[in-house]
Protein backbone atom coordinates (compact mmCIF):
# COMPACT_ATOMS: atom_id res chain seq x y z
CA UNK A 1 0.00 0.00 0.00
CA UNK A 2 2.87 2.35 0.94
CA UNK A 3 4.51 1.77 -2.45
CA UNK A 4 1.20 2.52 -4.19
CA UNK A 5 0.94 5.92 -2.48
CA UNK A 6 4.60 6.68 -3.26
CA UNK A 7 3.97 5.95 -6.94
CA UNK A 8 0.86 8.19 -6.96
CA UNK A 9 2.78 10.97 -5.22
CA UNK A 10 5.62 10.72 -7.71
CA UNK A 11 3.11 11.15 -10.54
CA UNK A 12 1.46 14.16 -8.88
CA UNK A 13 4.66 15.98 -7.94
CA UNK A 14 5.56 17.14 -11.47
CA UNK A 15 2.01 18.50 -11.90
CA UNK A 16 2.17 20.33 -8.58
CA UNK A 17 5.63 21.64 -9.39
CA UNK A 18 4.42 22.86 -12.80
CA UNK A 19 1.52 24.72 -11.18
CA UNK A 20 3.86 26.33 -8.62
CA UNK A 21 6.21 27.36 -11.46
CA UNK A 22 3.29 28.87 -13.36
CA UNK A 23 2.23 30.85 -10.30
CA UNK A 24 5.69 32.43 -10.19
CA UNK A 25 6.26 33.01 -13.90
CA UNK A 26 2.80 33.25 -15.46
CA UNK A 27 2.15 34.83 -17.87
CA UNK A 28 5.20 34.88 -20.12
CA UNK A 29 3.57 35.34 -23.54
CA UNK A 30 0.46 36.94 -25.09
CA UNK A 31 -3.00 35.87 -23.90
CA UNK A 32 -5.87 35.52 -26.38
CA UNK A 33 -9.19 36.95 -25.17
CA UNK A 34 -12.02 35.63 -27.34
CA UNK A 35 -15.30 37.57 -27.63
CA UNK A 36 -18.56 35.74 -28.41
CA UNK A 37 -20.27 38.70 -30.10
CA UNK A 38 -19.41 41.19 -32.87
CA UNK A 39 -17.29 44.32 -32.31
CA UNK A 40 -19.07 47.27 -30.74
CA UNK A 41 -21.26 45.33 -28.31
CA UNK A 42 -21.05 45.27 -24.52
CA UNK A 43 -18.70 42.27 -24.36
CA UNK A 44 -16.27 43.94 -26.77
CA UNK A 45 -16.45 47.34 -25.10
CA UNK A 46 -15.71 45.92 -21.65
CA UNK A 47 -12.85 43.78 -22.95
CA UNK A 48 -11.40 46.89 -24.61
CA UNK A 49 -11.73 48.77 -21.32
CA UNK A 50 -9.87 45.96 -19.52
CA UNK A 51 -7.19 45.45 -22.17
CA UNK A 52 -4.72 48.23 -21.23
CA UNK A 53 -5.10 47.48 -17.53
CA UNK A 54 -4.56 43.75 -18.09
CA UNK A 55 -1.49 44.34 -20.23
CA UNK A 56 0.04 46.62 -17.60
CA UNK A 57 -0.78 44.24 -14.72
CA UNK A 58 0.25 41.03 -16.49
CA UNK A 59 3.20 42.40 -18.46
CA UNK A 60 2.12 40.70 -21.71
CA UNK A 61 -0.04 41.55 -24.71
CA UNK A 62 -3.74 40.68 -24.54
CA UNK A 63 -5.04 39.88 -28.01
CA UNK A 64 -8.78 40.35 -28.49
CA UNK A 65 -10.43 38.23 -31.16
CA UNK A 66 -14.07 37.76 -32.21
CA UNK A 67 -15.95 34.50 -32.71
CA UNK A 68 -19.64 35.47 -32.95
CA UNK A 69 -22.57 33.23 -33.79
CA UNK A 70 -25.13 30.93 -32.23
CA UNK A 71 -25.95 33.28 -29.36
CA UNK A 72 -22.37 32.90 -28.14
CA UNK A 73 -22.21 29.12 -28.51
CA UNK A 74 -19.71 29.26 -31.42
CA UNK A 75 -17.17 31.01 -29.20
CA UNK A 76 -17.73 28.80 -26.16
CA UNK A 77 -17.62 25.60 -28.23
CA UNK A 78 -14.26 26.82 -29.50
CA UNK A 79 -13.12 27.68 -25.96
CA UNK A 80 -13.59 24.15 -24.60
CA UNK A 81 -11.35 22.78 -27.38
CA UNK A 82 -8.44 25.06 -26.49
CA UNK A 83 -5.31 23.86 -24.74
CA UNK A 84 -5.69 24.64 -21.01
CA UNK A 85 -2.31 26.30 -20.63
CA UNK A 86 -3.52 29.65 -19.30
CA UNK A 87 -3.13 31.52 -22.58
CA UNK A 88 -6.62 31.35 -24.06
CA UNK A 89 -9.72 32.76 -22.33
CA UNK A 90 -13.13 33.97 -23.43
CA UNK A 91 -15.72 36.44 -22.33
CA UNK A 92 -18.84 34.69 -21.05
CA UNK A 93 -22.38 35.94 -20.64
CA UNK A 94 -24.89 34.70 -18.09
CA UNK A 95 -27.55 33.45 -18.79
CA UNK A 96 -26.36 32.75 -22.37
CA UNK A 97 -23.83 30.08 -21.33
CA UNK A 98 -26.64 28.29 -19.47
CA UNK A 99 -29.38 28.64 -22.09
CA UNK A 100 -27.50 27.56 -25.23
CA UNK A 101 -26.91 23.91 -24.22
CA UNK A 102 -30.54 23.62 -23.04
CA UNK A 103 -31.99 25.07 -26.23
CA UNK A 104 -29.66 23.41 -28.73
CA UNK A 105 -29.18 20.03 -27.11
CA UNK A 106 -25.67 20.02 -28.53
CA UNK A 107 -24.21 23.52 -28.36
CA UNK A 108 -20.65 22.20 -28.71
CA UNK A 109 -19.98 22.70 -25.01
CA UNK A 110 -21.52 22.13 -21.59
CA UNK A 111 -21.84 24.96 -19.10
CA UNK A 112 -19.89 23.03 -16.45
CA UNK A 113 -16.92 22.65 -18.83
CA UNK A 114 -16.14 26.37 -18.59
CA UNK A 115 -13.65 27.32 -15.87
CA UNK A 116 -14.94 30.42 -14.03
CA UNK A 117 -12.45 33.25 -13.48
CA UNK A 118 -14.43 36.40 -12.62
CA UNK A 119 -17.59 38.41 -13.27
CA UNK A 120 -17.03 42.13 -13.73
CA UNK A 121 -20.20 43.66 -15.12
CA UNK A 122 -24.00 43.37 -15.12
CA UNK A 123 -26.38 44.96 -17.59
CA UNK A 124 -30.09 45.42 -16.97
CA UNK A 125 -32.44 44.71 -19.87
CA UNK A 126 -35.26 47.05 -20.77
CA UNK A 127 -38.18 46.98 -23.19
CA UNK A 128 -38.07 50.18 -25.23
CA UNK A 129 -39.79 51.85 -28.18
CA UNK A 130 -38.83 54.89 -30.22
CA UNK A 131 -39.93 58.29 -28.90
CA UNK A 132 -42.52 58.74 -31.66
CA UNK A 133 -44.10 55.33 -30.96
CA UNK A 134 -47.83 55.36 -30.16
CA UNK A 135 -47.09 53.08 -27.18
CA UNK A 136 -46.82 55.38 -24.18
CA UNK A 137 -46.91 52.61 -21.56
CA UNK A 138 -46.23 48.90 -21.27
CA UNK A 139 -49.97 48.33 -21.05
CA UNK A 140 -50.48 50.12 -24.39
CA UNK A 141 -48.11 47.65 -26.03
CA UNK A 142 -49.77 44.67 -24.35
CA UNK A 143 -53.25 45.79 -25.42
CA UNK A 144 -52.15 46.14 -29.04
CA UNK A 145 -50.34 42.80 -28.98
CA UNK A 146 -53.52 41.09 -27.79
CA UNK A 147 -55.51 42.62 -30.65
CA UNK A 148 -52.89 41.78 -33.31
CA UNK A 149 -50.99 38.58 -32.34
CA UNK A 150 -47.51 38.45 -33.84
CA UNK A 151 -47.68 41.92 -35.40
CA UNK A 152 -45.34 43.57 -32.89
CA UNK A 153 -41.68 42.82 -33.59
CA UNK A 154 -39.12 42.95 -30.78
CA UNK A 155 -35.42 43.01 -31.69
CA UNK A 156 -32.53 41.92 -29.53
CA UNK A 157 -29.20 40.16 -29.33
CA UNK A 158 -29.21 36.46 -30.15
CA UNK A 159 -31.49 33.47 -29.86
CA UNK A 160 -31.68 31.76 -26.46
CA UNK A 161 -29.76 34.65 -25.00
CA UNK A 162 -30.57 36.87 -22.02
CA UNK A 163 -32.67 39.27 -24.12
CA UNK A 164 -34.49 36.41 -25.86
CA UNK A 165 -35.29 34.72 -22.53
CA UNK A 166 -36.60 38.03 -21.14
CA UNK A 167 -38.76 38.44 -24.25
CA UNK A 168 -40.12 34.90 -23.97
CA UNK A 169 -40.83 35.30 -20.25
CA UNK A 170 -42.62 38.59 -20.78
CA UNK A 171 -44.80 37.21 -23.58
CA UNK A 172 -45.75 34.23 -21.43
CA UNK A 173 -46.54 36.31 -18.35
CA UNK A 174 -48.46 38.95 -20.32
CA UNK A 175 -50.36 36.35 -22.34
CA UNK A 176 -49.40 37.87 -25.69
CA UNK A 177 -47.82 36.71 -28.92
CA UNK A 178 -45.12 38.93 -30.41
CA UNK A 179 -42.33 38.22 -32.90
CA UNK A 180 -38.69 37.99 -31.80
CA UNK A 181 -36.13 39.35 -34.29
CA UNK A 182 -32.66 38.07 -33.35
CA UNK A 183 -29.48 39.92 -34.25
CA UNK A 184 -25.93 38.58 -33.99
CA UNK A 185 -25.11 40.97 -31.16
CA UNK A 186 -26.08 44.13 -29.31
CA UNK A 187 -24.53 46.58 -31.78
CA UNK A 188 -26.47 45.30 -34.83
CA UNK A 189 -29.65 44.98 -32.77
CA UNK A 190 -29.40 48.65 -31.75
CA UNK A 191 -28.83 49.64 -35.38
CA UNK A 192 -31.94 47.69 -36.39
CA UNK A 193 -34.00 49.31 -33.65
CA UNK A 194 -32.85 52.87 -34.38
CA UNK A 195 -33.42 52.18 -38.06
CA UNK A 196 -37.09 51.42 -37.28
CA UNK A 197 -36.79 47.84 -38.57
CA UNK A 198 -38.54 46.55 -35.42
CA UNK A 199 -41.35 47.89 -33.23
CA UNK A 200 -39.33 47.71 -30.02
CA UNK A 201 -36.17 46.29 -28.49
CA UNK A 202 -35.30 44.21 -25.46
CA UNK A 203 -32.11 46.16 -25.07
CA UNK A 204 -29.10 46.45 -22.80
CA UNK A 205 -29.30 49.31 -20.31
CA UNK A 206 -26.13 51.00 -21.53
CA UNK A 207 -27.50 51.14 -25.08
CA UNK A 208 -30.77 52.52 -23.77
CA UNK A 209 -28.91 55.17 -21.76
CA UNK A 210 -26.80 56.11 -24.77
CA UNK A 211 -29.92 56.73 -26.87
CA UNK A 212 -32.27 57.91 -24.13
CA UNK A 213 -33.21 61.12 -25.98
CA UNK A 214 -34.56 59.09 -28.91
CA UNK A 215 -36.40 56.32 -27.09
CA UNK A 216 -39.02 55.54 -24.44
CA UNK A 217 -38.29 52.71 -22.01
CA UNK A 218 -41.54 50.98 -21.02
CA UNK A 219 -40.12 48.62 -18.37
CA UNK A 220 -36.71 47.72 -16.92
CA UNK A 221 -35.43 44.40 -15.58
CA UNK A 222 -33.87 45.58 -12.32
CA UNK A 223 -35.34 44.81 -8.89
CA UNK A 224 -35.55 48.51 -8.08
CA UNK A 225 -35.94 51.48 -10.40
CA UNK A 226 -32.90 52.20 -12.53
CA UNK A 227 -31.29 55.56 -11.74
CA UNK A 228 -30.93 56.53 -15.41
CA UNK A 229 -34.68 56.02 -15.97
CA UNK A 230 -36.29 56.99 -12.65
CA UNK A 231 -39.75 57.32 -14.19
CA UNK A 232 -39.67 53.87 -15.82
CA UNK A 233 -41.31 51.09 -13.79
CA UNK A 234 -39.65 47.73 -13.34
CA UNK A 235 -41.32 44.61 -14.75
CA UNK A 236 -42.00 43.69 -11.13
CA UNK A 237 -43.78 46.99 -10.49
CA UNK A 238 -45.78 46.44 -13.66
CA UNK A 239 -47.14 43.18 -12.28
CA UNK A 240 -44.79 40.70 -13.96
CA UNK A 241 -42.77 38.38 -11.74
CA UNK A 242 -39.49 38.67 -13.63
CA UNK A 243 -36.15 40.41 -13.62
CA UNK A 244 -33.91 40.64 -16.68
CA UNK A 245 -30.15 41.13 -16.60
CA UNK A 246 -27.01 39.91 -18.36
CA UNK A 247 -23.79 39.27 -16.42
CA UNK A 248 -20.41 39.40 -18.14
CA UNK A 249 -17.27 37.65 -17.04
CA UNK A 250 -14.23 35.65 -18.05
CA UNK A 251 -13.69 31.89 -18.27
CA UNK A 252 -11.08 29.42 -19.38
CA UNK A 253 -11.32 26.00 -21.01
CA UNK A 254 -11.70 22.78 -18.98
CA UNK A 255 -8.59 22.01 -16.92
CA UNK A 256 -7.47 25.63 -16.84
CA UNK A 257 -4.59 25.82 -14.30
CA UNK A 258 -5.60 27.03 -10.84
CA UNK A 259 -2.51 29.26 -10.72
CA UNK A 260 -3.62 31.00 -13.93
CA UNK A 261 -7.16 31.37 -12.56
CA UNK A 262 -5.79 33.15 -9.48
CA UNK A 263 -3.61 35.54 -11.50
CA UNK A 264 -6.41 36.47 -13.93
CA UNK A 265 -9.06 36.58 -11.20
CA UNK A 266 -6.99 39.08 -9.21
CA UNK A 267 -6.37 41.22 -12.31
CA UNK A 268 -10.07 41.26 -13.27
CA UNK A 269 -11.20 42.12 -9.74
CA UNK A 270 -8.54 44.81 -9.33
CA UNK A 271 -9.78 46.41 -12.56
CA UNK A 272 -13.45 46.04 -11.62
CA UNK A 273 -12.83 47.74 -8.26
CA UNK A 274 -10.92 50.71 -9.66
CA UNK A 275 -12.93 53.86 -8.83
CA UNK A 276 -12.61 55.19 -12.37
CA UNK A 277 -13.92 51.89 -13.81
CA UNK A 278 -16.84 51.76 -11.37
CA UNK A 279 -17.71 55.39 -12.11
CA UNK A 280 -17.48 54.88 -15.88
CA UNK A 281 -19.60 51.71 -15.85
CA UNK A 282 -22.33 53.32 -13.78
CA UNK A 283 -22.27 56.51 -15.85
CA UNK A 284 -22.60 54.47 -19.03
CA UNK A 285 -25.59 52.51 -17.72
CA UNK A 286 -24.01 49.31 -16.42
CA UNK A 287 -24.20 47.83 -12.94
CA UNK A 288 -20.70 47.47 -11.49
CA UNK A 289 -19.81 43.98 -10.17
CA UNK A 290 -16.67 42.29 -8.85
CA UNK A 291 -17.18 38.55 -8.34
CA UNK A 292 -14.33 36.05 -7.99
CA UNK A 293 -13.96 32.53 -9.36
CA UNK A 294 -15.56 30.62 -6.46
CA UNK A 295 -18.46 33.06 -6.18
CA UNK A 296 -18.89 33.00 -9.96
CA UNK A 297 -19.06 29.20 -9.97
CA UNK A 298 -21.72 29.24 -7.24
CA UNK A 299 -23.63 31.99 -9.07
CA UNK A 300 -23.68 30.00 -12.33
CA UNK A 301 -25.06 27.00 -10.41
CA UNK A 302 -27.71 29.20 -8.78
CA UNK A 303 -28.77 30.73 -12.12
CA UNK A 304 -28.80 27.29 -13.77
CA UNK A 305 -31.18 25.99 -11.11
CA UNK A 306 -33.36 29.09 -11.47
CA UNK A 307 -33.48 29.36 -15.25
CA UNK A 308 -33.44 25.75 -16.45
CA UNK A 309 -37.12 25.07 -15.58
CA UNK A 310 -38.16 28.37 -17.26
CA UNK A 311 -36.15 27.54 -20.37
CA UNK A 312 -37.56 24.02 -20.56
CA UNK A 313 -41.10 25.42 -20.38
CA UNK A 314 -40.37 27.75 -23.29
CA UNK A 315 -38.87 25.08 -25.57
Amino acid sequence: MRNKWLIMLSLLCPLLAADITMAADYPTRPITYSIAFPPGGQSDLEARRQQPYLEKMLGVKVIIQYKPGGGGSVCWADLVKQKPDGYFVAGVNIPHIILQPIARGNAGYKTEQLTPIAIFQTTALGLAVMKESPFQTLQDLIDYAKKTPGAITIGGSGTWSGPDLAFQQFCKLAGVKMTWVPYTGAAPSVAGFLGRHVTATMGNSNDLVQHKDKIRVLAIGTKKRFKHFPNTPTFLESGFKMTATVDRGLAGPPGFPEAAVKVLEKACLDIANKPEVVEAQEREGYLSVAMGAKEMKDYIKEKTDELSPIAMELL
